[in-house]
């Protein structure tokens, strides 16, 4: 049977703390690769991914200087090269540098805040420091926001990206700031036109983050950036979708209206179900034919109903397909549903289960089917 993948042995091992080892040693003078590396691998097995990053930072800092104006001068010192200025996409750098930013912000948060934002400055450039950026946003927000207005309009994407990233509502594995939304969107109004899509994705992130709580707010913003016209419509245009897609899953008539779906569309449809009764571990054949009198754009989704122990149902939306549909030409779309068992994040239950389709967000054909043991 093969080894089952490891992230955090993948990230954090003896060959990645050994480059890190050499990268402070080649920077700051009497600086002990090995003592560093015996120590930090030792503390490797009790420790989960993000208690990891700590400790390599717990094992640096007993080889750097106390005062923190001279450990940021070290921690800069020990930087790799800067990642390329010329991708577009897709180059977060490697997870070992996050160590610039936990140890920038242990000891100078309060110490030296201007110093310890320079360093996150030069650091975002190795490896996204959309973590640690957090912890300066909650201790000094109108000072930190000051600071990434000016970075919104960085030569260096890298840097440019961070200011949306690191300031997104529920960015994953990371703390919470509290921001509101009139505090970020106007970082967002720069950061739309850019030409690299790793910030344009993280502004459609920040976006659909917002949607969850300010939904008219955002289809506004959407709407004020198609009137300016200063992005690539086309880019745009995935901006939009990327960012409407908590909203469109939840079937929001002004997402839907947004992305040029009517929610009123005059479509008719039929499901038919291949197997009634399906094992865990197998597929659900769904067919679905749409019918219309005039050319109406349509976005699929469907809703199953799982059944659980408490006898309550919890739904999950999932995409189907989007297309046209045409006078006297059913649409027809086929989808196997596949039900794995043994997930982590979601354990199925046998019993009565429930598929339901929806067209531009509107219901409009539900079938029953049994999952089986």
């Amino acid at each position: 049977m093969a080894e089952k993948f490891s992230l955090k042995d993948h990230l954090f091992n003896a060959e990645t703390v050994g480059q890190l080892a050499a990268e402070f040693a080649a920077g700051v003078p009497d600086f002990d690769p090995a003592r560093f590396s015996v120590k930090a691998l030792a503390g490797f097995p009790e420790r989960e991914l993000m208690a990891r990053m700590e400790w390599m930072a717990d094992c640096l800092e007993e080889q750097l200087a106390g005062d923190f104006s001279v450990m940021a001068g070290q921690l800069e010192a020990a930087m790799p090269v800067r990642l390329s200025p010329f991708e577009t996409d897709d180059d977060f750098g490697q997870f070992i540098h996050c160590v610039h930013g936990i140890l920038a912000a242990r000891h100078g948060l309060e110490a030296n805040r201007i110093r310890a934002m320079a360093v996150l400055y030069n650091a975002t450039q190795r490896f996204s420091m959309e973590f640690y950026i957090r912890h300066f946003l909650n201790r000094w927000p109108e000072e930190t926001l000051a600071e990434l207005t000016a970075w919104a309009a960085d030569e260096n994407y890298h840097v440019r990206r961070l200011v949306s990233e690191g300031t997104r509502p529920r960015l994953p594995w990371a703390q919470n700031v509290g921001l509101a939304p009139e505090q970020t969107l106007p970082l967002l109004d720069v950061l739309h036109t850019d030409a690299a899509r790793f910030v344009t994705r993280s502004v459609a992130n920040h976006l659909n983050d917002l949607s969850k709580v300010v939904p008219d707010a955002v289809l506004e913003r959407l709407m004020q950036w198609e009137a300016l016209g200063a992005q690539n419509a086309k880019e745009l245009d995935w901006i939009k979708r990327h960012a409407l897609r908590t909203l469109i899953k939840q079937g929001h008539q002004g997402a839907m209206a947004a992305l040029g779906y009517n929610a009123d569309a005059p479509v008719s449809a039929q499901i038919s179900l291949a197997n009634e009764v399906v094992p865990i571990g197998g597929a659900l054949e769904i067919e679905l034919t749409l019918h219309g009198d005039e050319a109406v754009p349509v976005l699929v989704d469907y809703r199953i109903s799982f059944a659980r122990p408490s006898g309550k149902v919890s739904e999950k939306v999932f995409k189907l397909k989007a297309g046209v549909v045409k006078p006297a030409v059913p649409l027809v779309m086929k989808k196997a549903h596949k039900f794995k068992g043994g997930a982590s994040t979601f354990t199925l239950h046998a019993g009565a289960h429930a598929i339901t389709v929806q067209v531009n967000g509107r219901d409009v054909a539900r079938a029953d089917f049994t999952l089986t043991d």
